[in-house]
């Protein structure tokens, strides 16, 4: 079983996780305000990747711009990975590639724990790419564990480039955050992954 093939309701039963739906986890999470630069790229780029229509479109012209201006405001020092193998544990299905991926490792070249965040790109509907997101948020936390390198909490999140829904993983207790939130909003979008990297949310 590969990430992919996991929804919220097999991935809970599997990994028996305690879980907790809430409206607002990360609203007090303060806006971190994006350059001039992400600006001007989203302005160009987000109603493209709207026409376009495909998960690929979102990924290259909106979530990677986000996440490289995530990757400058920490002045380098976390890594980002993009679509790369993050096979950890065959036997319970915890394998396949990641659309982004980050490690508070500032080693650019190859994959050093602890990862901290996983994103999820979707098309449609940020909620459909739930399963597969938190299954690689499990696959984090063993991947830690793993190489001696644990952190208290795994963030996921699971987005169409113009809509982001946030996620939380605290040993077995999954916590995912209600509110959607708009791209038109991207200082509080990098708040909170600013605050995902910080291990304040």
């Amino acid at each position: 079983m590969a990430y992919s093939n996991f929804t919220l309701e097999t991935v809970r039963e599997k990994f028996q996780l305690e879980m907790t739906e809430a409206a607002n986890i990360f609203s007090n999470i303060e806006p971190v305000p994006p350059s001039e630069a992400l600006v001007a790229e989203l302005a160009k780029k987000v109603q493209l990747a709207v026409a376009i229509r495909t998960e690929k479109a979102r990924s290259e012209l909106i979530v990677t711009n986000v996440l490289v201006e995530l990757r400058e405001q920490f002045n380098r020092r976390i890594s980002l990975f993009s679509g790369i193998d993050f096979s950890v544990d065959t036997e319970k299905g915890l394998t396949g590639t990641c659309d982004f991926l980050i490690s508070l490792s500032p080693e650019q070249f190859y994959l050093e724990a602890p990862v901290i965040v996983l994103v999820e790109a979707k098309n449609a509907d940020p909620t459909l790419g739930i399963g597969q997101c938190v299954a690689e948020m499990l696959a984090a936390q063993c991947f830690n564990q793993q190489k001696g390198n644990s952190i208290s909490c795994i963030y996921g999140a699971t987005t169409t480039g113009t809509e982001w829904l946030f996620l939380k993983l605290e040993g077995q207790k999954l916590y995912i955050d209600m509110s959607v939130y708009a791209i038109e909003r991207c200082d509080k979008i990098l708040g909170i992954l600013s605050s995902m990297v910080n291990q304040k949310a």
